[in-house]
């Protein structure tokens, strides 16, 4: 399948008896956007489908195919390396995975087998390095707005070996 890469957006035009597959990734495996005959999907999103064999993706308006390495070094330049591990992890784990950006937070993660608009996400998910320092303020502030929104929050630290470990925080009252 073919994705056109155009800024941090991959979209795949789907077109009569065409890209068909691009319509199941949407809509049984939660991959991106979809709008009228356009699947858009992130970056991170389209570099797991690659790694995966299950994309190949081309400048905007271009033939020649992108390699990996290109792929993973417009991720790494941008400081999203760390972020595309945790999404990798969590996708290999079965779990549907949308962004959370308008939750604070780098993730919303669904439950295995629900999707949305089949249901509503559980977790909200933060990614930091392990060196990455975290005010006490800004903390509360994410377990805040998880817990107003009805979601656990899941931080998810990185470290130098790219092993993962998570924490699920919930507030509680005293």
């Amino acid at each position: 399948m073919r994705g056109n890469l155009s800024e941090e957006i991959v979209t795949i035009t789907i077109e009569e008896n065409v890209n068909q597959k691009a319509i199941s990734l949407n809509q049984k495996s939660g991959f991106g956007n979809l709008k009228d005959n356009i699947l858009e999907l992130s970056i991170i999103e389209a570099f797991y489908l690659m790694e995966k064999g299950r994309l190949n993706i081309h400048n905007l308006g271009s033939d020649e195919k992108l390699e990996v390495n290109y792929i993973r070094d417009i991720i790494k330049v941008n400081n999203g390396y760390g972020k595309y591990l945790v999404y990798k992890d969590l996708k290999d784990r079965g779990y549907i995975i949308k962004a959370g950006f308008k939750y604070g937070s780098e993730f919303r993660l669904y439950e295995r087998g629900k999707s949305p608009g089949a249901g509503h996400s559980h977790y909200l998910v933060k990614v930091i390095h392990e060196n990455h320092e975290i005010h006490a303020l800004d903390f509360a502030s994410y377990v805040r707005v998880a817990h107003g929104v009805k979601k656990s929050l899941l931080l998810a630290v990185v470290d130098d070996e790219e092993d993962i470990t998570y924490y699920q925080i919930e507030w509680t009252k005293p």
